[in-house]
This record gives structure tokens, sequence and C-alpha cells, in this order.
């Protein structure tokens, strides 16, 4: 039985995922891969998350980003390995989480003690991980832990959110949701990533998308407005409540005043990198 308050495991990913994931965002990580010679944003996005799977191909990298058009990810892999080893772009991506995590939190939140408690709270916790059926968990954390503890904190992010990650796929798939399925109803949530976006990243064309919304109106998860019915709505719920489940072991072994702490160190630490401009502004939406 949880020691935990309702969703408190959920909250506290909710606060440290994005810090994780502005990378992808930052101006950073293309300049670090420029200097490689990988210009491509789908490509550089592809190595940078990738790279801890080794060279893989465009079958398992799919698989596991589970969103993506195979199309678009065949277009760069295995190709790009061709142009950067998985360590080398491991590396830039370190270095621009470096980078990135110093401009848009400022020299004094890094090497502060409330960064250094919030590295050292966040590593406890994926101490409870599991790798078994969870691939870019189990990649990730066969990597070192950086020194520097804003490093280690994002290190210990991105274990945590690829650790949630995996067990979403699984949820997805027990809800028969396919990858565009999925993306469409979270984006009905208001909560989801804005379509511009996603047409943009992921390599979907509008008639797909157009295509998923009236698979999803036929099995009664949209209206005819596009908007999630009373079905569509409890069925999102349960996918984040099953995501839960399967992710509550991290923050069960931190316990419920511990994940409190992280939880308000990381919200803090995200509402500055935000006012920052660590994300677009029309990242998130239904527009």
């Amino acid at each position: 039985m949880s020691t935990l308050p309702p969703r408190a495991g959920r909250r506290c990913h909710n606060a440290l995922n994005p810090l994780h994931s502005c990378v992808y965002f930052s101006p950073d990580l293309g300049k670090e891969f420029g200097l490689l010679g990988v210009t491509d944003e789908s490509r550089v996005y592809f190595a940078a998350r990738g790279a801890a799977l080794g060279a893989a191909g465009a079958g398992t990298v799919t698989a596991t980003f589970y969103n993506f058009n195979h199309e678009l990810v065949a277009r760069h892999l295995p190709s790009v390995w061709s142009e950067v080893s998985p360590r080398a772009a491991l590396d830039a991506r370190l270095r621009a989480a470096d980078s990135t995590l110093r401009r848009v939190l400022g020299e004094e939140a890094v090497g502060s003690p409330e960064m250094a408690e919030a590295a050292a709270l966040a590593l406890r916790a994926a101490e409870a991980c599991t790798r078994h059926a969870r691939p870019l968990y189990a990649a990730h954390a066969d990597l070192e832990v950086p020194d520097e503890p804003h490093l280690a904190y994002w290190h210990a992010a991105t274990l945590l959110r690829e650790h949630r990650g995996d067990g979403h796929l699984a949820a997805l798939l027990t809800a028969g949701l396919d990858p565009l399925e999925a993306l469409v109803s979270h984006t009905a949530t208001g909560k989801g990533m804005a379509p511009r976006w996603i047409l943009a990243t992921r390599g979907w064309r509008r008639t797909d998308w157009d295509a998923a919304v009236a698979r999803l109106r036929d099995r009664g998860v949209l209206d005819a407005e596009g908007e999630l019915t009373e079905a569509g709505t409890a069925l999102r719920a349960e996918l984040e409540e099953a995501t839960d489940r399967m992710d509550a072991a991290p923050y069960e072994h931190l316990g419920a005043d511990d994940v409190a702490r992280l939880t308000e160190l990381g919200r803090g630490f995200l509402f500055a990198a935000a006012s920052a401009g660590a994300f677009p502004a029309d990242l998130v939406g239904k527009g």
C-alpha cells in the first residue's frame, strides 16, 4: 500500500522532467552538435536522445521513442552514427545541458546548496528504478553520474523521466492507442504538445493527424469538435494512473517528506528556467 499522498510521484515527475527536456529546445544543443558536423534538428535530437542506446538503428529508436513517424527516424538513423559516435553525442548533450542550465538558472542557483540537495534526493529516488522492460531508462542507467551537482540533478531527472516514460508506453499499448492517437488525445487534454509542434517535429502529416482524429471519434474518445468525451477524459485519466502505478517505486523509496521537498526544489528550478525562456511559448496547447 502506498505511503505517499495521491499523485505525489506524478507531481514530482512533472517538476523534474521539463528541466531535462529543456535541453532539446536549447540552441546550445544545436551548437554542440554543429561543431561535430551534425546540423539537421531532427538528426541532432535522435542522436542526442538515442545515443545511450548505442549506435541504434531506426527500428529500435522508433520503438522506444514511440510517437515519431518511422519514416522520419529512418531518414536519420543509423546514418547519423557515421558522422558522430554515440559517446561523442552523449558528451555533446552533457555539455549542452551544462551551458543551458547555467544560462537559464544562473550561476548562483547552479552552485547552490539547494541544487546539491535536489541532486542527492533525485539520485536516491532513482536507486529504486528497475531496468526490466524499460529500455530507455536501462540504457541511461548504465551512464556515469556527472560530478557537478547541477549535472547530477539533470542526469537523475533523465533517469526518472525515462523510467516513467517506458512505463507510460506500456499503458498506451494496453489502452490501444497508436503513436499518433496518443499524441492527439494528449493534446486534447490541453496539456500536450500543440499540433503545429507535433507536425513539425514528429514526422507526421496533417492527413495523418486528421485520420487519427477520425479514429478517436469512431472510438468515442473525441467528439465532433475534437474535444475529449467523457469516455476520452476517463481514458486519459486511467493512462496517467496506470503510469503512476508502474512508476511508484522511486518515490516510495524516497518517502513522502523527501518527495515533497524534491518537488518543491524542482518547481523552483523549473519556474526560473521557464521565466528565462527555456521553453517555446507556444509549445503546449490545442491550437
